[in-house]
């Protein structure tokens, strides 16, 4: 229970904020230009000749008046709110649970009606983002565009897009195809990776050591190369002194 000492220190306190949030909102009303158009307050005789970022700084500064005096009227109001509180004799409690508040906390805090547990300002909201009913988990697909249950943002969106055309041409991808439309047709993406070498192909973690791990990918592309006799599917490589992966030497 509050001592009548800090009971008297407390109320001095709220006061004092009190007398200081009117003097404000005073000298505001006096001095400020709320009540006069932005055009008058820039001086302008029309504002329809000037482009619109003219007024932009003084429609921020409003703004941010606006705020100001909307939050000192509230804290007026708690600060009115607890005075009334010490009047009933119901001030240091809280007017949840009627435990005691303590005194630190009003000290910090002078217009604090309640304890910490039952604070409105500390409670949590349940609100979650709207865009969480409309976002999906990625998702392996067999490249159809389905409008169904509208667009579906999966991890093979690239191939469900690159089917409505790109700039890559039969020739840029491994493999014969017969026409455009079967470039993105290949089916389910079981690997989940858009481009095939990107399943054996790996490097460490500075970018600099490069390995070729086996996977069912790595086999069909060496049997498509061994099966045509050529070295990639560009076509065979030139040999070049100084080439990293042919020893040094003519051949």
């Amino acid at each position: 229970m509050l001592s009548s000492n800090q009971l008297d220190t407390l109320n001095k306190k709220l006061e004092k904020e009190k007398q200081e949030i009117k003097r404000q909102m005073n000298f505001n009303k006096k001095y400020n230009n709320m009540g006069e158009s932005l055009r008058e307050t820039v001086d302008e005789l029309s504002a329809y000749d000037n482009h619109p970022a003219d007024l932009a700084s003084e429609l921020v500064d409003r703004q941010r008046e606006v705020a100001l005096e909307e939050h000192r009227v509230q804290e007026l109001e708690k600060i009115n709110t607890a005075l009334g509180a010490i009047e009933n004799g119901d001030y240091g409690k809280c007017q949840v649970c009627a435990e005691e508040i303590p005194f630190e906390r009003l000290e910090a805090l002078p217009t604090a009606l309640y304890c910490v547990d039952h604070s409105p300002e500390t409670a949590g909201g349940d609100d979650r983002p709207v865009e969480e009913d409309l976002l999906e988990p990625a998702e392996v697909n067999s490249f159809r565009h389905n409008s169904r249950d509208g667009i579906v943002d999966t991890e093979d969106s690239f191939e469900e897009v690159a089917r409505f055309g790109t700039s890559e041409t039969p020739s840029d991808l491994v493999g014969d195809y017969d026409s455009f439309n079967e470039l993105y047709n290949k089916g389910k993406n079981e690997e989940s990776y858009t481009e095939d070498y990107e399943t054996y192909s790996a490097t460490d973690i500075t970018g600099k050591q490069k390995n070729v791990l086996p996977s069912r990918k790595l086999e069909e592309y060496q049997e498509l190369l061994d099966r045509k006799g050529i070295d990639s599917k560009i076509g065979d490589i030139p040999y070049k002194k100084g080439d990293s992966y042919l020893e040094d030497k003519n051949n």
